[in-house]
């Protein structure tokens, strides 16, 4: 995996968490092409060869999570550059939710349009007192197009989705919480202290079980209950065999800390 790139700050913070940074503060962390491109480079990679990784924790540099899209470097596009561009973010969004990985947001700042799709992408979400979000594309004469109309609405409901999406109006940290976007909301100093210390605490479990919970339950939740509780057996049945199964219960009954391996 590629440690260095333009517009992200990559930070191993141990062998198995990774700090992930939007790094364009100068202009919010607005999404460029090549952000998009960084993002898909990353997590794709990640997604092929996790290697020893069991936890991410993405966050923005500066004041923002991320502004949304670059609107300056979409000013006088043509319609195919535009759509160029946006085959882009929708890889990377696919990206994102496909990560095997467990990913925890950060949101240290403004997480609107694209910044807000991209938090939502995530498995769960931290955001400090001062964040807030928006969806507010309709105003733009587009709409979302990196999976926010879905993340979204599984997150908060049909009725607050469309009312959030159809008028555009921003949103606080505490009302994300309340909706049920956001898990916690922290001051400004606790925010990514919380993170990590969340992004270790699930490095520390086996990380074959923790990636099939993240299936589990992402998958499950488009399925119906039956088809959803065969998926979670399937899933179960599959650790069953592992080492750190085995590792895992007798750890227990030698009443000492498990040493999981990811086999």
């Amino acid at each position: 995996m590629r440690s260095e790139f333009e517009t992200l700050a990559v930070a191993p913070q141990d062998a198995h968490v990774l700090l992930v940074t939007l790094n364009r503060p100068e202009v919010l962390n607005a999404l460029n092409t090549q952000m998009g491109r960084d993002l898909v480079e990353l997590f794709e990679g990640i997604a092929q060869e996790p290697g020893a990784l069991r936890c991410i924790v993405l966050t923005g540099a500066g004041k923002a999570f991320c502004a949304g899209g670059d609107l300056k470097q979409r000013d006088g596009m043509t319609p195919a550059q535009w759509s160029a561009q946006h085959v882009v973010f929708e890889r990377m969004a696919r990206a994102l939710l496909d990560c095997p990985v467990p990913l925890v947001a950060a949101v240290n700042g403004a997480a609107y349009g694209g910044g807000c799709e991209i938090a939502a992408a995530c498995d769960f979400l931290y955001a400090a007192e001062s964040a807030k979000f928006a969806l507010p594309e309709a105003k733009l004469g587009i709409m979302p197009g990196a999976g926010g109309t879905q993340t979204l609405a599984r997150a908060v409901g049909e009725k607050r989705a469309k009312e959030l999406v159809l008028t555009g109006k921003a949103f606080t940290a505490a009302q994300a919480e309340r909706w049920g976007l956001v898990n916690e909301v922290l001051a400004a100093d606790a925010l990514l202290p919380a993170a990590l210390a969340s992004a270790r605490t699930i490095a520390a479990n086996a990380p074959l079980s923790t990636r099939q919970v993240k299936q589990a339950i992402g998958r499950g939740l488009r399925m119906s209950l039956a088809d959803g509780l065969a998926f979670e057996i399937e899933a179960y049945n599959r650790l069953v065999p592992t080492e750190d199964r085995l590792e895992g219960v007798r750890a227990f009954n030698e009443k000492r800390q498990p040493h999981f391996t990811g086999r």
